[in-house]
């Protein structure tokens, strides 16, 4: 032992200086990439936080009760509805304008007289306090919900799934989509919860600025916390996808899988342009699918010029949210205008070019002035108008936030339906999904999945689902 101790020391010393420096930065080298490629493997998270948004301090104990809460009504608040119809300014239509001006005045008339003479508001009544409905005070924000337990069959697995609406929609888009999630045969079904955004319908507005995904994000785990949740599924689209994003990024070890219906990857600048230079003619060089460069190219050079056409409520909303709602929240039919259009829009671009906008091809009147008066009856458009404004608004630097530049580790489904408001190719989704299980080419479809197409969503999702569980340890 002694001669091979002599040995190995003679050996060191007889090698050359330059030699052992060599080694030795090597070794540090090799243990840097090491400590490196640790480093990265590790999730990465954000900061929960914590919030108040009630007026006055915080105070040291919170009240976690969870209330059965009942969507009412009013024959006052009706009456009230029906005079500021009938009390409405029209200004006549240009000839053949369309939905090119935005909402078509002659069918605008239509749907006022629909709605003041054959909606019936106490019928949508019924039919929202179908679920039970549910509030809660977290941060000092009565936030609402609809808590929907599945029809187990022998056998089934039963998943938690929190579902997460955006603008200007509510809870009630997911009302279609909800026995297919909850009365389903196969190995598992779902209980399902669906929140109102704070400030969107029956969720309590904050009283103080600054209220971003990033706090809806946090309230939510508190939400499912409260319910005995540690380990569920989220979906959302449209603010929806953001703030599920947020959830994923917060707290991963809770999220047992994440579906999205509208993607944002922010991939960089300039390999933006690159691909979208070689794409059209080199797809394979970038990445793209066949179906990809379907989608993006005939559009191209309409693509700047759609955004600026299409983003205008988003730069009002952005900057001076109080001014355009108070317009809003004073005249049911203007109310109506405003968020009906982006139903007609949003659905497909091409129904600009339609009288009716094709706002009765994939919904029906009932169901879209059921989600209209939720705003109107609750007075909440202004509040969810300034959700823009705390999210996008110069102060909060939204491109340069943790969450922006942070990557999502959990599995991810991701649902491409063809008239998205923009089309995210898989390969830009890897910029910033680390482990997508799934990513489908919907084969119809536009920003409002689950009220639209509510079978292709639930069949995209079960899908991915699915593909998540079998990998799952027994």
């Amino acid at each position: 032992k002694g001669e091979k101790e002599n040995i190995s020391s003679n050996a060191l010393s007889d090698l050359d200086p330059c030699k052992l420096k060599v080694l030795a930065v090597s070794s540090v080298g090799i243990g840097g990439l090491l400590c490196y490629m640790a480093w990265r493997k590790k999730t990465k998270k954000i900061p929960v936080g914590d919030g108040w948004w009630r007026e006055g301090e915080k105070p040291l104990s919170e009240d976690r009760t969870i209330r059965p809460f009942v969507v009412e009504t009013s024959e006052e608040m009706i009456q009230d509805l029906y005079q500021r119809i009938g009390q409405t300014r029209f200004t006549e239509s240009l000839e053949d304008g369309r939905f090119h001006y935005g909402f078509n005045s002659a069918y605008l008339k239509k749907v006022a007289k629909y709605w003041r003479h054959e909606f019936d508001w106490e019928k949508q009544v019924r039919v929202l306090n179908k679920y039970p409905h549910f509030k809660t005070n977290i941060e000092g924000l009565d936030v609402h919900f609809i808590h929907v337990k599945p029809v187990q069959r022998t056998g089934q697995k039963v998943l938690p799934l929190m579902m997460v609406h955006g603008w200007p929609g509510s809870f009630y888009e997911f009302y279609r989509i909800l026995p297919l999630l909850t009365e389903t045969e196969g190995d598992f079904v779902f209980e399902v919860i669906c929140p109102s955004i704070p400030g969107y319908g029956y969720s309590e507005a904050p009283r103080k600025q600054g209220f971003s995904s990033l706090d809806a994000a946090r309230i939510f785990h508190k939400l499912m916390d409260r319910l005995h949740f540690t380990d569920y599924y989220i979906q959302g689209g449209d603010w929806g996808s953001l703030i599920t994003c947020n959830m994923a990024q917060m707290k991963p070890e809770y999220i047992r899988g994440m579906h999205l219906n509208m993607i944002n990857a922010r991939a960089g600048s300039t390999m933006t342009i690159v691909c979208l230079l070689v794409g059209r003619y080199l797809p394979f060089l970038v990445g793209f699918t066949r179906e990809d460069v379907c989608r993006i190219y005939p559009y191209m050079q309409k693509n700047v010029y759609e955004l600026l056409r299409e983003s205008g409520y988003m730069h009002i909303q952005a900057t001076k949210p109080d001014t355009a709602g108070c317009g809003l929240n004073d005249s049911p039919v203007g109310l109506a205008a405003y968020i009906l259009e982006k139903f007609s829009t949003w659905t497909d671009f091409k129904n600009r070019d339609l009288e009716d906008g094709g706002l009765e091809r994939k919904f029906s009147l009932d169901d879209l002035l059921t989600n209209v008066m939720i705003y109107w009856t609750t007075g909440s458009i202004i509040p969810s108008m300034r959700f823009y404004k705390e999210n996008l608004g110069s102060s909060s630097n939204f491109y340069k936030r943790l969450d922006n530049v942070t990557k999502i580790y959990v599995p991810t489904g991701l649902a491409a339906f063809p008239h998205e408001l923009v089309h995210c190719p898989r390969v830009w989704a890897r910029s910033r999904f680390t482990d997508i299980r799934s990513y489908t080419y919907m084969p119809r479809g536009g920003h409002f999945a689950a009220f639209e197409e509510p079978a292709l969503l639930s069949q995209d999702l079960m899908q991915f689902v699915k593909k998540v569980e079998s990998k799952r340890p027994k």
